[in-house]
Formats: structure tokens, C-alpha cells, sequence
């Protein structure tokens, strides 16, 4: 159950979520696209004047909190699992009847003990039990969502690659896989049924793979499942090459992050040798089209989230299991850091900006970039792409910029004050998570690719997920998993999984895309020095500081 401070949260908060923004918002909202909004009530009607705007009609259906009804959750569990890329079954031999089917019966607590159902709905069990669940028999298998939830949360009570043997070793021993006597009907029956849910695993977790104990279970099985059956046996080598595809695609990835990494610290250490080179160059003088470099900065955002696996999401919270007195699963051997990489491309993005408004010596120059940051924001917010209006509008409050007053003074700041608001934390983000329900609607109802584009701010989403693990108790006071917490947690990181599935639709421009990578990025004391030296000290703290920096970062160069 919830935590009582937790508790307390969500009775307060998500009610609020899921109200209908008031006329003062509408009025912001209607300024801020550029469109005519409709009334209350009634369907989203835009008559935008600039496409891609973001149409924020809201859904008449509120927002799940846990407190909903199991039954609600996991069917809007299923229909976001029905927009997520689906591992077709095998025809003909996979009888998928009940495949898309949410509720369980409750005769299965005869078939397998241990597990408890409440309104029909998988409430809680023992990880035996679960994990029996999990395999599938002549006259079963299990339901999508299940198998979904199950992988994505399991690891926090057991490593997968111990998961993945046990599945093994229920699947040679409830078909006597070992026997060459066996049943070949019963074999012709369940094979195919087993062969789907690794296949699952693979395209859904594939990083878990990475993992040798993992490769050599899932060989072993599948050895033993196609022998003597070339339909099975090419089953599994499309399923293998599937799974070495992904792993490779994933290992240039991280191959290419670390050039990109070093070649922007290069160009650093450049800069700190020749200071006198950053006038020369900058953004504007790359691309002075907000609208371009919003359509460069959703490329990147993209391109990083295509590349965080659901799992990363239980990996970055994972706590030691109460009742395992040895290991704490998975948080020793993380098979991937993506999740991570994509926090510190928020960062680099927030620090690039404030780079590049404090390097000009001119005042009237940094007024230039910062309405130039303030119009590639909007032109974010329009596109969808939440992340990266949130990192520009934090580049612009950081306090070596804020600072400069005089600077300030030169721009007009109307529409970065409606952008401000957008994104305002107070009430949980309520204005934000307006947009973004707006943005998924959207997104569903989309007539062209630029439509389907959400990307959220990604660190409120790790805090939501975060909240939700944290509040809510992983294991009963019987011991028993919590199969209601994951329910819900699934639902969070398959709503995440139909976003990241986007290609994004605009062309690539390379020139932008390298700049906005590995253009030299300012630490905080580096852009304080260049901020006193734009706009002289204000105070003595600030003069002591000023001659601090000096003393300190010049005498490197």
C-alpha cells in the first residue's frame, strides 16, 4: 500500500491532473499556437494557422490514477500495447483467441497456487507462482500484458538470467523436452506457443540478452525445441538474427556516443586555448531558422529515447529485495545506460544554451540569441517535443544568464513568459501535463507522421515512475508480490514505449546536428566568468567571485 506521505500525494494531486484547463490557461494556450480553441465539451476542431501546432483538446476521459478499478488499467494497458510494433504469432499453430484478453479467469488459482485475483485481475502472488504463469502449456498462454508486466518488473525480486533459466527448465519439464519419446503432438502444440514468448523477450528486453548466461539458456531451449522441424527451425534463427540485429544496432550506438563525447571535449579544450575563437562561431551563425534547429533537436531527442529499453526505467530504482539476504538484482550488472545518456543530453542542451548567450561581448548580440533560444522553444512546444523546450528554458534560468539584467532589458520576453508557464512546476506540472495529454491525443488521432510526435520531459517522467515505485510497497505483508503496483508501472513505461516507436519525419541536416553534439559546452564557473565579463559585478559577493574565476580558470589558458 501507499506510503502515508505518498498517500496523501496522490489524493491531492492527480485529481487535479485530470481537471479540465481553465479559461485563464485556454487564453495562454490559444495565444501560444496560434489557434482557435474549442469550446468545453466539445471535440478538438483546430484551425491552426502554422502547422505542426499542437492541438490541446483535452480527452473526456480522466487520467488513471492506481485508485481505478484493476479492470480499467490493464485495459488501458492492452490498448497501448496494441499500439506498440506486435511479435505476430505463428499462423496457424498459436491459437490467439485470448491473446489480447485482459481479464483472467479465476480458476487459475486451482491451476497455479499462489496466485490471488481481485475482480478477476492478477492482484498479488508468490514468484513461483508468477513465474509458472509466465510459461505457456498445450491450452494456454499467457496474456500480453502479463507477459509484458511480469519481465518488465520482475527483475526487481530476480536477475533475468536466473529468470530465463527457470523458464527453460519449466518449459523441457512440462513437455519432457529431454524425452525423445515424447508426445510429437503435444510438442506441435505447445512448441509454437514457447517459441513466441522468447520471441517476445527478445524483441521487447533484448539488452537483457547482452547477458552470456542469458544467450546460453535461450540456445539450449531453443536447440532442443527445433530439432528435426525446419518450421521451427527457422523460427528461431529469424529470431536470432533479430536479437543479434538489435544488439549490434545497440553496440554502434553506444560506440558512436563515445566519439561524440570525445570529439566535443576536444573542441573544449580547444576553445580553453583560444578563447578568442568563440566569437568566430556560433548557432545563429549555423542556422538562424528557429523552426530548423527544433526539427535537429527532436532528431537527437528521437534518436536517444529509441534506445532505452523499458527495463532501464526498474534498473535505475532497483533496491535490494527484503527477502533476498545476497543480492540486490540487476543494480550490479546493467546491461545498458541509455536512460542515463539521454539525462546527460538534457543537460549538454541547457548548458549549450547558456553557452552561447553568455560568449557575445555585444548586449545587443546575447538579446539576438536569446529570443533566437526563446522562438526554437516554441517552435518545440508546437512539434511536441517537451524535452528540449524544457532543457532551453532552463539554459535560460540558469543564473549566469538571469544575471544579465542589462541583456534582458534588450529582449522581448512576452512569449518566453507564456513558455515559462507552460512549464511552470507548481501544482506537480499541472500546465505541462495538460499540454502533454493534449499532445497524446493528438498523437493517436494522427493524420501525418509530425502529428505523432511526444517526447516529454524526461526527468518528471523518471520522477513519476520513481514516485510510483517508492510509494507503493514492491511485496505484501504475506510476502506476496504487489502484481497491482506493476500493473500500473507497466502502464507508465508502455505509454513511454508507443512514444519512443516514432521515426522522426523531418530531414537531417548534418551541419546542425554535429554543432548541437559537440559544440564546446561551458561548466558553470566558466559561464559565470564570461557573464561578469559581459555584465560587471553587481555586489561585492559577486566582485570576490569574479576575481575568484579569474585567478582560477584564466591562469589554465
Amino acid at each position: 500500500m501507499f506510503k502515508p506521505e505518498f498517500r496523501s500525494f496522490y489524493r491531492a494531486e492527480l485529481p487535479r491532473f485530470a481537471r479540465e484547463a481553465g479559461d485563464e490557461d485556454r487564453k495562454f494556450l490559444a495565444e501560444l499556437l496560434g489557434c482557435a480553441l474549442p469550446n468545453k465539451r466539445t471535440p478538438p476542431l483546430f484551425e491552426c494557422r502554422s502547422p505542426p501546432h499542437l492541438g490541446l483538446g483535452l480527452s473526456s476521459r480522466q487520467r488513471p490514477t492506481f485508485r481505478c478499478s484493476l479492470t480499467d488499467e490493464r485495459l488501458l494497458l492492452d490498448s497501448r500495447l496494441d499500439n506498440m510494433p506486435q511479435t505476430p504469432p505463428f499462423k496457424g499453430q498459436l491459437n490467439t483467441g485470448g491473446y489480447n484478453n485482459n481479464l483472467y479467469d479465476e480458476t487459475k488459482e486451482e491451476v497455479y497456487p499462489g496466485l490471488y485475483y481481485h475482480d478477476n485481475n492478477l492482484a498479488s502472488g508468490s514468484l513461483e507462482a508468477l513465474i509458472h504463469h509466465l510459461v505457456p502449456t498445450v491450452d494456454y498462454y499467457p496474456d500480453r500484458t502479463y507477459v509484458f508486466t511480469f519481465l518488465l518488473s520482475s527483475r526487481l525480486f530476480i536477475h533475468p538470467y536466473e529468470l530465463m533459466s527457470k523458464v527453460c527448465h519449466l518449459c523441457m519439464e512440462q513437455q519432457r523436452l529431454s524425452d525423445p519419446q515424447a508426445d510429437k503432438l503435444r510438442l506441435r502444440k505447445t512448441t509454437p506457443k514457447i517459441l513466441q514468448l522468447l520471441t517476445e523477450w527478445t524483441e521487447t528486453f533484448p539488452y537483457d540478452f547482452r547477458d552470456e548466461r542469458m544467450m546460453r539458456s535461450l540456445k539450449e531451449l531453443t536447440h532442443r525445441l527445433a530439432s528435426g522441424d525446419e518450421v521451427y527451425k527457422k523460427a528461431v534463427g529469424q529470431m536470432s538474427q533479430g536479437l543479434i540485429r538489435r544488439l549490434t544496432v545497440l553496440s554502434q550506438y553506444e560506440e558512436a556516443l563515445v566519439k561524440v563525447n570525445a570529439t566535443a571535449a576536444e573542441r573544449l579544450t580547444a576553445l580553453k586555448a583560444k578563447p578568442q575563437a568563440a566569437t568566430q562561431r556560433d548557432l545563429l551563425s549555423i542556422c538562424n531558422d528557429p523552426f530548423t534547429v527544433a526539427q535537429q533537436l527532436t532528431h537527437i531527442e528521437l534518436e536517444r529515447l529509441s534506445y532505452i529499453g523499458p527495463e532501464e526505467f526498474v534498473q535505475a530504482f532497483v533496491h535490494k529485495d527484503p527477502l533476498d539476504n545476497d543480492k540486490s538484482c540487476f543494480s550490479d550488472r546493467k546491461k545498458a545506460s541509455n536512460l542515463e545518456a539521454y539525462v546527460d543530453w538534457f543537460n549538454r542542451l541547457s548548458y549549450l544554451v547558456a553557452t552561447e548567450i553568455c560568449l557575445p561581448v555585444k548586449k545587443k548580440h546575447r538579446a539576438r540569441v536569446i529570443e533566437f533560444f526563446i522562438d526554437v522553444a516554441r517552435e518545440c512546444f508546437n512539434i511536441g517535443n517537451f524535452n528540449s523546450l524544457m532543457a532551453i528554458i532552463s539554459g535560460m534560468n540558469m543564473s549566469p544568464v538571469s544575471r544579465l539584467k542589462k541583456t534582458w532589458s534588450k529582449v522581448k520576453t512576452a512569449k518566453f513568459d507564456i513558455l515559462e508557464h507552460q512549464m511552470d512546476p507548481s501544482s506537480n506540472f499541472y500546465n505541462y501535463r495538460t499540454a502533454l495529454r493534449g499532445a497524446t491525443q493528438r498523437s493517436i488521432t494522427a493524420n501525418s507522421s509530425r502529428e505523432k510526435i511526444v517526447i516529454p520531459f524526461f526527468s518528471l517522467l523518471i520522477k513519476d515512475i520513481y514516485f510510483l515505485n517508492e510509494g507503493c510497497a514492491s511485496r505484501l505483508q504475506n510476502g506476496l508480490i504487489n502484481f497491482e503496483k506493476f500493473w500500473e508501472l507497466a502502464k507508465q513505461v508502455s505509454e513511454f514505449m508507443t512514444w519512443k516507436q516514432v521515426e522522426c519525419p523531418f530531414e537531417k541536416d548534418r551541419k546542425i546536428l554535429q554543432y548541437l553534439l559537440t559544440a564546446p559546452v561551458f561548466t558553470e564557473d566558466a559561464l559565470y566568468l564570461a557573464s561578469y565579463e559581459s555584465e560587471g559585478p553587481e555586489n561585492n559577493m559577486e566582485k570576490d567571485r569574479w576575481k575568484s574565476l579569474r585567478s582560477t580558470l584564466l591562469s589554465r589558458v
